[in-house]
């Protein structure tokens, strides 16, 4: 927009300093540098951290740029595959204006042509959403926004910018997660173009990285899947659409089905993140569970005629094949397919384990499964706070995740497994030679130790020395096998 100024100060002053200096050789050279994309977008919004610029040069050739650049700054050569220079010590990527064809699927199926003669409306007609297409000139303070992004941005609008948009169907997920960070009501014609779009063999780690992105940026995820349901490309990921329309029980859940019901989930779990503070391995294995936390109640809801309402008894652990399925489709991370399903598992445990005054056992056998307790307390926070206030927590009001917290904290297993005391190198200076028998007897010690039969090295030996290493009765029957 023309006579618009953009407030650069957000920009930490050694990334802007090294921004305008390239900027005035690549004009001293006779080219034009512009910034464009995410960071001119999240500037424009205020408030918000800018780390990295893209740039992009017009009216020089590569090898131009490049001799231009590296004289002043040097470049990695990583990103020269893609055209891209990426500017050593600094969060700065270069680029050359450049035209896509279509030759293949996916949205690497493409062709990619530099052409620094190209204009900027030409430009930007190969990028995504309006508000990813604008760009500012830091040398004169001036827009150049062919596509009304600065107005899109205002009003909160996602609209997508050219024809050209269907060329890659990753673009709908990056939808999803632009709708969820930046809280954009997707325009009507946006929405039907990606009805027509479909996953056309996307690899899953480039999905993985727009879910990634929704759960360790998105404020309003709710809205985010929102925008995924009306684009009709929760088909493509049906342990989700069976959520929706699978009724709940409306005294419990008066906010509908398990679909509307894991929005809010989505929403609370963001607002806590942020609360906290971010930590993005940990935000993407808690906002996982939270997605999939009810992926097992389309398979057990029923409707329960002697009490009268709609219950989904073992959802719980229902929901672990399911939620298997849906990481598979994303990712053969095997930490995230070992963490995130027994958190899904063991949702519904603080609250059953709370009322039934179970001991210090029961809990660090808790953290046995879920690996940490922490996550769980958040998984659950978000399920608690997924329901009208009135509903939150039954009875319980939250005394069940306060009494679990300070249980983990008190055990200090709260963000980990309960370490096993003794240890074979224990064993082998105790005179005990290795041999398959180590693993019986350490196995045996651990059980007790999760019992609370000892907390510290000098009780785990005497443990051993009277139930393993006596041969009393405990120790017959676990070397029994030998």
């Amino acid at each position: 927009m023309e006579g618009t100024k953009l407030d650069l100060s957000a920009l930490e002053p050694k990334l802007l300093a090294a921004v305008r200096k390239i900027a005035e050789l690549v004009r001293a050279a006779g080219g034009r540098a512009l910034m464009v994309g995410g960071s001119v977008r999240d500037l424009l919004l205020g408030g918000l951290a800018v780390k990295d610029v893209d740039l992009e040069v017009f009216g020089l050739s590569a090898d131009r740029l490049q001799q231009v650049v590296g004289a002043a700054f040097g470049y990695d050569a990583c990103g020269l595959s893609f055209g891209v220079l990426k500017v050593k010590h600094y969060d700065i990527d270069i680029a050359l204006p450049r035209r896509e064809s279509k030759r293949g699927t996916g949205h690497r199926g493409f062709l990619i042509d530099a052409d620094p003669d190209l204009s900027v409306p030409e430009a930007a007609s190969r990028r995504d959403f309006t508000v990813n297409a604008m760009y500012y000139d830091p040398l004169e303070d001036r827009f150049e926004d062919p596509y009304g992004g600065v107005a899109d941005l205002r009003n909160r609008v996602l609209r997508h910018v050219s024809p050209k948009f269907v060329e890659d169907p990753l673009r709908v997920l990056r939808g999803m997660q632009f709708v969820a960070r930046f809280g954009l009501e997707p325009a009507p014609e946006t929405v039907d173009v990606c009805r027509t779009m479909t996953t056309e063999g996307l690899p899953p780690e480039r999905l993985f990285e727009e879910w990634a992105k929704l759960f360790t940026k998105g404020v309003h995820l709710g809205k985010g899947l929102a925008f995924l349901r009306a684009t009709g490309w929760t088909k493509y990921f049906p342990e989700l659409e069976r959520l929706i329309g699978c009724e709940q029980d409306p005294g419990w859940h008066p906010e509908g089905d398990v679909w509307n019901h894991t929005c809010l989930c989505l929403d609370a779990f963001a607002r806590r993140r942020d609360e906290r503070g971010r930590d993005a391995e940990e935000d993407v294995v808690v906002g996982l569970a939270v997605l999939c936390h009810d992926f097992g109640k389309p398979f057990t809801t029923v409707y329960d005629p002697v009490k009268g309402r709609v219950r989904s008894p073992g959802h719980d652990v229902a929901g672990v094949e399911p939620t298997l399925s849906f990481l598979r489709r994303l990712t053969n991370e095997q930490r995230l397919l070992n963490e995130v399903p027994p958190l899904v598992r063991e949702h519904m445990q603080p609250y059953a384990m709370w009322k039934g005054k179970v001991g210090d056992a029961a809990v660090r056998r808790l953290a046995t499964r879920v690996r940490r307790i922490d996550r769980l307390i958040r998984v659950c926070h978000a399920d608690d706070e997924g329901r009208p206030p009135e509903c939150r927590g039954g009875s319980s009001a939250g005394a069940d995740l306060k009494w679990l917290e300070e249980t983990a904290e008190r055990l200090r297993i709260a963000a980990e497994v309960p370490k096993p005391i003794l240890m074979g190198r224990h064993l082998i200076a105790m005179g005990y030679k290795p041999s398959g028998k180590f693993k019986v007897w350490l196995d045996a010690c651990y059980e007790a130790q999760l019992d609370g039969k000892f907390g510290d090295l000098e009780g785990a030996t005497a443990y051993f020395r009277e139930h393993v290493e006596g041969r009393s009765p405990v120790a017959d029957s676990f070397l029994a096998s030998f």
